[in-house]
């Protein structure tokens, strides 16, 4: 009987830990250019990132993180403050940090990583300065907790992005040792050879972001970013999807496939964009989804069926 309850304890301890990749993998740390766990052992994440949090704050609920963790398998979920738009953090700080802060609130109940993305193409040094130091002072006890502290530069150079990414740096590591940092790169996170040449120096456990619309970008962007890890430039893909860089269009099957292989391959962590109910191919959710979640099948666009399968595959 003692040798039954113990079986059972384990399996119980086991299913737990499955269900609660934090609790599993703890701490995370950079290697070279491989994401680690607490057991110094290779990990990569895979999830779904919600949709600007000023166009849709209608999701960012405790209900849809469940979902997206209990459903769809995610094991990170981004959370993505939209910065310069009306409603936006600029304009309403106070409203915005509710969303962000419901969305982190609700990964650390259910045990999943979650990236505080802000989600901005220009720099806003005094206001990302003020929202991450808030953001670390309440949150830097959590290993689930990843800062990605630009979302895609657009026309920036690299030595301007290089200069705001190292002042907010500084700010986050005043409070915040340990938890991952994610930087972006020009030209919309496509440029990753100008950071592998001349990367920031002087912090640990930072990534360098690389985003994909398969649709749009092919070969020579894998290219350059297997370059920039040959180079030693640690790669977290934090927004990816299969139709076009607009967002919109016809998803290509054949190269999104393509781009799940070779992250398999390298080990690279991805995300998925996005859950929103917009009118464009990469929202994966129509306007009948619930903003709690229990989505129906007939709730999940044709890209959100594919990234939930991805996921499962993943995470399995």
């Amino acid at each position: 009987m003692k040798k039954i309850c113990l079986l059972l304890l384990n399996v119980a301890l086991f299913l737990t830990l499955a269900a609660q990749p934090v609790k599993k993998h703890g701490q995370l740390k950079v290697k070279g250019t491989q994401l680690m766990d607490k057991n110094d052992k290779p990990l990569a994440l895979h999830g779904m990132s919600f949709g600007w949090s000023c166009f849709h704050p209608r999701f960012y609920t405790n209900g849809a993180v469940r979902e997206l963790v209990k459903s769809w398998k995610c094991n990170v979920v981004r959370a993505a403050l939209g910065v310069e738009p009306p409603k936006g953090y600029k304009e309403d700080s106070a409203g915005q940090m509710k969303l962000i802060r419901t969305v982190v609130d609700a990964c650390i109940e259910q045990g999943v990583y979650v990236i505080i993305d802000w989600h901005s193409h220009s720099i806003n040094l005094k206001e990302a300065k003020a929202f991450f130091k808030t953001m670390a002072t309440d949150y830097h006890q959590y290993p689930n907790i990843i800062y990605e502290v630009f979302n895609e530069p657009d026309y920036e150079t690299w030595p301007e992005v290089k200069a705001y990414a190292t002042e907010i740096i500084s700010t986050i590591r005043a409070v915040d040792s340990s938890n991952i940092i994610l930087v972006g790169s020009p030209k919309w996170d496509q440029a990753v050879d100008l950071p592998a040449a001349d990367p920031i120096t002087g912090f640990s456990n930072l990534m360098y972001t690389m985003h994909f619309y398969a649709g749009t970008h092919k070969k020579e962007l894998r290219d350059r970013t297997d370059e920039a890890i040959k180079a030693g430039l640690p790669i977290f893909v934090s927004e990816c999807a299969g139709m076009n860089a607009t967002g919109d269009g016809k998803i290509d099957y054949a190269e999104w496939q393509i781009y799940i292989d070779w992250m398999r391959q390298r080990n690279l962590s991805w995300v998925t964009w996005s859950v929103s109910d917009k009118d464009e191919s990469c929202s994966v959710l129509y306007p009948s989804a619930q903003s709690y979640g229990d989505w129906e099948e007939s709730d999940i666009k044709e890209s959100g069926l594919k990234a939930k399968e991805y996921l499962k595959i993943a995470n399995k």
